[in-house]
């Protein structure tokens, strides 16, 4: 796994980026929460472990990107995939919460966006997934309840 260092977080440490490789890490994201916004839908799983050996891995942000073909060719997702990777790599250290998993899904509209827009959707939905969800706490989204 990659670790990307990152700026640090207001309780001063520094929060450790590791990327989602299998597709049954991606797949389990899609259960939790999400938030479409503008260009970008991330989804967001709290991952959790009663192995003491797991729980310090489980401080780690894991951060996982995709984008289907609706978007265009290789060329154009690709790209789009970057350009992700980039915005939540500057965003993410400063928004996400350790022991989670987010799973960033480009739109039709990830590449032309111009970037401090692209910024500004990543930022509102990590911060919309950080709020709880009503008056029962950590309920999934109704798109997650499929």
């Amino acid at each position: 796994m990659i670790e990307v260092p990152s700026e640090p977080t207001a309780a001063g440490s520094k929060p450790i980026l590791k990327r989602l490789t299998k597709r049954p890490e991606f797949l389990a994201a899609a259960k939790g929460r999400s938030s479409a916004k503008g260009a970008v839908v991330v989804q967001a799983l709290a991952r959790a472990s009663s192995d003491p050996e797991t729980a310090a891995r489980d401080l780690a942000i894991r951060i996982g990107f995709t984008a289907t073909r609706k978007i265009g060719g290789a060329v154009e997702r690709n790209r789009a995939k970057r350009r992700l990777r980039e915005a939540a790599r500057q965003i993410l250290p400063l928004h996400g919460r350790p022991g989670f998993d987010y799973v960033f899904v480009a739109r039709g509209g990830t590449i032309a966006r111009p970037w401090a827009r692209l910024l500004d959707d990543v930022k509102t939905a990590l911060i919309s997934l950080s709020a709880p969800s009503g008056s029962n706490g950590d309920r999934p989204s109704a798109a997650s309840s499929r």
